[in-house]
């Protein structure tokens, strides 16, 4: 007897595998499209209105244009030959990781080494990735109590399933978390790299949005996100990290900055100290 993959699909009669190649690679190009356009806009300058207006607008639309295909895809990403694959289960949990808590502890650690080097650059890195990553995160958990969405797991493929305020039994679909912060720390981070070193930025740019949308696609291998969910994560994310540069570049003794510049780390007998320096007249 067949047995049925988690799409219900037989495994004796398994969709070709170059529609199934398409979709996988639909699935994880969609979002690294936003990041893309976004990187391009000026870090700061007084038309922050206008290119959060047309950033908005650009996610909104690709979200609602990956709707119709968000049950396609989830169905894809269950099938038996995807999901027997061993290095894909093993590379799903470690993307899954460095989404959460792996892109938080990355921004801290940057930021700690950062001050206990004397390293302007890498503290700025480290400090802005968190802040990007911290905005990013909470914007993305309101959002999932306002639409209330059921998981690809919970909903019985039914990808309309929007419960407002709900949410308990699996409905925190909408947006993608784990895609929301590594989107936002790749942007911050390449956005930092970039005010340095454009050729560096070309070099670390690719590869942090391209880990950032191999998160997203472990989420929706996981069946924990519809592919529109990833998609806005990634748009919010892209746009956290972004404008959280372009704020600090702006604004660069704004309270956030005054507050963390006091904090000294050094060198101790096992290990680092932490300290904060209060100034005094």
């Amino acid at each position: 007897m067949a047995l049925k993959g988690r799409s219900g699909r037989l495994n004796g009669s398994p969709p070709p595998r170059s529609r199934v190649i398409r979709v996988l690679v639909l699935a994880l190009l969609i979002p690294i499209a936003i990041p893309a356009a976004a990187q391009s806009a000026p870090a700061a300058g007084p038309r922050v209105t206008r290119r959060l207006a047309v950033g908005g607008a650009t996610i909104v639309a690709a979200t609602l244009a990956t709707m119709p295909f968000d049950v396609r895809i989830a169905e894809e990403m269950r099938d038996a030959s995807p999901q027997r694959r061993v290095w894909m289960r093993d590379g799903a949990r470690g993307f899954d990781v460095i989404g959460d808590p792996g892109v938080l502890v990355a921004s801290a650690a940057m930021y700690g080494v950062g001050r206990l080097v004397r390293s302007p650059g890498l503290t700025a890195v480290g400090m802005h990735s968190g802040e990007a990553v911290v905005i990013g995160g909470a914007t993305t958990s309101l959002l999932k109590l306002v639409a209330g969405r059921a998981r690809p797991y919970a909903s019985q493929n039914d990808a309309g399933a929007f419960t407002p305020g709900r949410v308990a039994g699996g409905h925190t679909s909408f947006p993608s978390g784990h895609t929301t912060v590594a989107f936002a720390f790749a942007a911050a981070t390449t956005a930092e790299i970039a005010a340095r070193s454009h050729r560096a930025a070309w070099i670390a740019g690719p590869a942090l949005y391209g880990m950032a949308t191999l998160v997203g696609g472990a989420r929706m291998y996981d069946d924990k996100h519809w592919a529109s969910d990833v998609v806005l994560g990634a748009g919010i994310g892209t746009v956290a990290g972004i404008e959280t540069v372009a704020w600090n570049r702006a604004h660069p003794r704004n309270l956030v900055e005054r507050t963390f510049a006091s904090v000294r780390v050094t060198p101790a007998r096992h290990g680092v100290a932490f300290g904060i320096e209060i100034a005094s007249r």
